[in-house]
């Protein structure tokens, strides 16, 4: 593996709410490297947002408490101060968020947001910064670079808003971009310019890139690694061949058989998984994909499995059966 920009240990986060303590997510780990896509996916209610808000330090300090190793760059992360953790996340770690809109300041104009970003973390001047925010604009694929500094965010489409969040994101040139469903709300031919844009930048910084998506043809195009989570766990971890190819565990291959697909017959109804994710304040104790899976034997749903390799040591699954799932049918 390449040189690690972003190493998470053990991550787990707890919330309290009025019914008690819940933990979206419960020993999360995993890395990504630099020049690196890493993939996160799994349903909603999973664990996706959650991961990488406190990989980034966004969770509420009140309400929620969060407990691992994290690792940027070299820095220890979960070490530092939340002052001193902004600093370096404004430096060295950037977010792109699924709504641009709600994302954006709607009282302050374009320029004057990606100016802020420059002013907090650069040591440029007044000038300085206007000419950096104009040459962010154009790297984007903003054709009228000027007039777009100048503009409200209501005045933009949903994929220029996108872009000039991007532009945001690496104004400082940061090491690491997690990307939280940033094309979801785009139609396909934005998201595709989206996607395009994120791989150039990527090829010209080197930086990593932590990628939540639903789009299973998403993970396939960016991404070189995939992270499936479930219930706030890792289920399966593998390069992204090998997820497509022989995915192992049977949620992942649940996934998989309910993707869209050219070679579906017509009016042939999806694959659906059948259940929900169970609610966080109802955890089973074995597998929490137990009561959904067709493959689930007693053992499944009275001990929790361990995430193992399975036929190479980079492809970790969290399934009992996962030496049989390659010759079994779900």
């Amino acid at each position: 593996m390449a040189e690690t920009v972003l190493r998470v240990d053990d991550l787990r986060v707890n919330f309290a709410t009025r019914s008690g303590v819940v933990a979206p997510v419960r020993t999360v780990s995993f890395q990504v490297g630099v020049g690196e896509t890493l993939g996160i996916i799994g349903e909603s209610g999973c664990g996706k947002s959650v991961t990488a808000q406190a990989v980034m330090g966004l969770l509420p300090s009140r309400s929620s408490r969060v407990d691992g190793a994290i690792h940027l760059a070299g820095k220890a992360l979960h070490t530092l101060s939340r002052r001193a953790r902004r600093q370096v996340g404004g430096r060295e770690m950037a977010m792109i968020f699924q709504d641009p809109l709600s994302s954006l300041n709607p009282v302050m104009t374009i320029g004057q947001q990606i100016d802020e970003c420059l002013r907090l973390h650069t040591g440029l001047d007044r000038r300085q910064r206007s000419a950096r925010v104009v040459h962010l604009l154009e790297q984007v694929g903003i054709v009228d670079p000027e007039r777009c500094a100048a503009s409200w965010p209501h005045e933009l489409s949903g994929g220029m808003r996108q872009r000039v969040m991007i532009a945001m994101a690496i104004a400082v040139s940061p090491s690491l971009l997690i990307a939280d469903e940033p094309t979801t709300a785009l139609d396909a031919t934005v998201q595709a310019q989206i996607l395009d844009l994120l791989e150039a930048i990527q090829q010209h910084t080197g930086m990593g890139i932590m990628f939540i998506t639903h789009d299973l043809s998403v993970v396939a195009r960016l991404c070189q690694r995939v992270v499936v989570l479930y219930a706030g766990q890792v289920v399966e971890e593998t390069d992204v061949h090998t997820l497509f190819a022989r995915p192992r565990h049977p949620y992942t291959r649940a996934l998989m058989a309910a993707r869209p697909s050219a070679d579906r017959a017509p009016k042939t109804p999806l694959q659906e998984i059948p259940g929900r994710v169970p609610a966080l304040d109802a955890l089973p104790t074995g597998c929490a994909f137990a009561d959904r899976c067709p493959l689930a034997q007693p053992r499944c749903r009275g001990q929790m499995p361990l995430l193992r390799p399975v036929g190479a040591p980079s492809h970790q699954v969290r399934c009992w059966r996962a030496d049989e799932t390659g010759a079994l049918s779900l």
